[in-house]
């Protein structure tokens, strides 16, 4: 069974360890369970997959009507979190957790909570969404923003047009913010 933790750093991010199962013939384990997350009524409407190279950076992005749990199927990457969610005990806070090969976690992330990864390796990440993809409530900030200060630890990553263009938070319009 996994074990579930909660983020030290951000209210409502759990990290979960995967159960390995290991023999001559390869490995299994679970990636998700919905009675893992017990304060949610999970709806998975749908799964998506990312492929990424080494050195690719996607987000920060974050949402108000959807609930991510990821898991990287192949390769590692390194997942920036930052709290946006004002009545949040922890709004501000930011972290990184490092998934994949050696760090066979699943990560929820709660509504609210600016999330992007720095692929470390060439990578694949699936993750299941409690909401069908809705560009209105797709949002982006600066994952360089030194008021967030997510500990990335990189330096020249690469990034769509897109990501290039996210505002840093105190330049995004207060009913855009969680």
């Amino acid at each position: 069974m996994a074990e579930i933790i909660e983020s030290s750093r951000i209210a409502g991010v759990k990290i979960v360890r995967l159960k390995v199962f290991r023999d001559e013939r390869g490995r299994f384990l679970e990636t998700f369970r919905k009675e893992w997350f017990p304060e949610r009524t999970w709806s998975i409407v749908q799964t998506n997959r990312s492929d990424s190279r080494a050195g690719v950076l996607r987000g920060l992005h974050y949402h108000f009507r959807q609930v991510d749990y990821w898991y990287v199927a192949q390769g590692r990457i390194r997942v920036g979190l930052a709290d946006l969610r004002k009545d949040s005990p922890t709004f501000g806070a930011s972290e990184t957790v490092e998934m994949g090969e050696q760090n066979e976690y699943g990560l929820y992330i709660p509504s609210g909570v600016a999330h992007g990864f720095y692929a470390l390796t060439d990578a694949t990440l699936i993750y299941l969404v409690d909401n069908y993809y809705d560009g209105g409530d797709e949002f982006g900030v600066a994952w360089d923003d030194p008021d967030l200060a997510v500990p990335w630890n990189v330096r020249a990553p690469i990034l769509s047009a897109r990501d290039r263009a996210n505002p840093r938070l105190q330049e995004i319009p207060a009913e855009q913010r969680p």
